[in-house]
């Protein structure tokens, strides 16, 4: 396991992949595609979903133009509990 991370790490520092870090601990890789896109954690099993939506793009956008800021990133991570969570309750990672 140490290896694989070790490999990560090393993919990290090329650009290859991109590291994020998530309440609770949890770290997730991911190939580094070059598209923009936020993320929504299950704060129960721990599940990622990736998504991309136009209205916070550009509400983000305003709210940056309005304070005086040109953005150039950002990051967005919503926390929630899944529909799997949701039907099985008693099931918690």
């Amino acid at each position: 396991m140490a290896t694989v991370y070790r490999v990560l790490t090393q993919f990290e520092s090329a650009g290859l992949v991109i590291r994020h870090h998530f309440e609770g601990g949890n770290s997730v890789f991911e190939l580094n595609s070059g598209d923009h896109h936020d993320h929504i954690v299950c704060v129960q099993c721990g599940r990622v979903e990736e998504f991309r939506d136009e209205t916070i793009e550009r509400l983000q956008n305003e709210i940056a133009h309005s304070k005086g800021f040109e953005l150039t990133d950002h990051s967005l991570c919503l926390y929630g509990v899944c529909s799997g969570c949701q039907s099985n309750p008693a099931e918690e990672a």
